[in-house]
């Protein structure tokens, strides 16, 4: 009997974020496995190859030569596998093909599902199955097509193209906000906005009201790990939100938020830029349901920009 038929192919998904990670632990968080089932796979592993694939140092784990070795064919293998599955679909479906997408939780609810319908009414031979989550998932391992970024990138392994520029802005419920809108002078409301609750990073707020020459005295009120809930208390009028415009887009086109302040601020620091990115796998860059998800986020980011730009 050779080898692969007793190497635990099971195993080798969670070895390739093991050998990404160093870290069993971290590599159980992001699998969502528990740490001793983790440790479970990679002895397994090691015992149907003969050989150890990692040295342990103190609570990390590092590749030793062996280990690299495996890493290095695991990796076009899982890819090629990858690429099999897909193949398969679409030669195989006699119904719709499936595209999968892994998103933030802000971008799935205050952007993407509202515009599903359409989606379907321009691909209705395309599935999307959307994924929302906080966690960067490896596209391969977890088979994924696609995934929508913000950040500064880069994203090893994976194309990236730019879609759109969506810095942080100031916004309120609309009652709160008629009372900001009196003051013309950026001093005067930088210094009235400082005086507000505000939600969101107090980071972000004391370069935000820096534009306006104002430092902030104190800490936001809150601060929240999902855009969407922020937006949700700003609409309630529980405080001033600091957050991308893309996702307060509709919101402020049908009127349950408005813009407090004339001024943006572009993030720029890793992974916490301003851009939005749809990130994908190479080995399907020319398959065409990832083209036409690209071109359909193309177009509508072009109408959430037009929607939100002065007459």
């Amino acid at each position: 009997m050779s080898i692969l038929h007793r190497l635990p192919l099971h195993t080798l998904p969670t070895f390739h974020v093991a050998a990404r990670r160093q870290n069993l632990r971290a590599t159980a968080e992001e699998l969502h496995l528990t740490h001793s089932a983790v440790s479970q796979q990679m002895a397994l592993l090691e015992q149907a190859v003969g050989l150890p694939l990692f040295d342990r140092r103190g609570r990390g784990v590092v590749l030793n030569a062996a280990g690299q070795a495996l890493a290095a064919a695991v990796a076009p293998a899982l890819a090629g596998l990858a690429r099999g599955v897909a193949a398969a679909r679409a030669a195989g479906g006699a119904g719709q093909q499936l595209v999968r997408l892994t998103v933030l939780p802000s971008f799935a609810q205050r952007w993407l599902l509202p515009r599903i319908g359409r989606w379907r009414e321009r691909h209705p031979d395309l599935q999307l199955d959307v994924h929302a989550s906080h966690r960067v998932v490896d596209l391969v391992a977890d088979d994924f097509h696609a995934a929508l970024r913000v950040g500064a990138g880069p994203w090893p392994g994976l194309l990236a193209e730019r879609l759109v520029e969506s810095p942080l802005i100031a916004v309120a419920a609309p009652s709160r906000g008629a009372r900001l809108a009196a003051l013309a002078d950026p001093a005067a409301l930088a210094a009235a906005l400082a005086a507000e609750p505000l939600l969101g990073a107090t980071a972000w707020w004391q370069r935000y009201l820096a534009l306006g020459g104002e430092t902030l005295p104190g800490q936001s009120v809150a601060d929240f790990n999902d855009a969407g809930l922020m937006l949700q208390a700003c609409e309630a009028d529980l405080g001033i939100a600091l957050a991308r415009e893309l996702l307060a887009a509709d919101a402020l086109q049908a009127g349950r938020l408005v813009r407090v302040a004339p001024w943006a601020l572009k993030t720029a620091e890793e992974n916490t830029g301003s851009t939005y990115w749809f990130v994908q796998r190479p080995d399907l860059a020319d398959w065409p349901p990832l083209i036409a998800l690209r071109q359909w986020l193309h177009d509508e980011m072009a109408l959430s920009r037009a929607a939100l730009s002065p007459p």
